[in-house]
């Protein structure tokens, strides 16, 4: 498990229910190797603009993510998860990326 790897994940959803999700794995946290992850979902209209991101079947990377629709990288919804929750890895994005929305989540943390 590295980062820039998609994984799937049991989300809990608005409404209470758990459900498998993918999710981006953004970093791997010190002392008891959690990941912070951010989930990804199809619902595009939740995008907040500069700051999530689109992924779609046009794009480079999409292919090897493992996604099977267009999807929104949400920043906004993050979560840290033992590794032994994660289900598997379906994929992951390019290095550009990447590096795009770590830059997009710190330029917002530092505001």
């Amino acid at each position: 498990m590295r980062k820039g790897n998609i994984v799937l994940l049991s989300l809990p959803q608005a409404n209470g229910k758990i459900k498998n999700r993918p999710a981006l794995v953004l970093r791997e946290m010190p002392v008891y190797h959690d990941f912070l992850v951010c989930g990804i979902s199809t619902q595009l209209d939740k995008k907040v603009k500069d700051f999530d991101e689109i992924i779609s079947p046009e794009d480079q990377d999409f292919k090897i993510s493992g996604l099977l629709a267009k999807s929104l990288i949400r920043l906004g919804f993050l979560a840290v998860f033992h590794r032994g929750d994660i289900l598997g890895t379906i994929g992951f994005i390019s290095k550009e990326r990447y590096r795009r929305l770590l830059k997009n989540l710190s330029e917002y943390l530092i505001e």
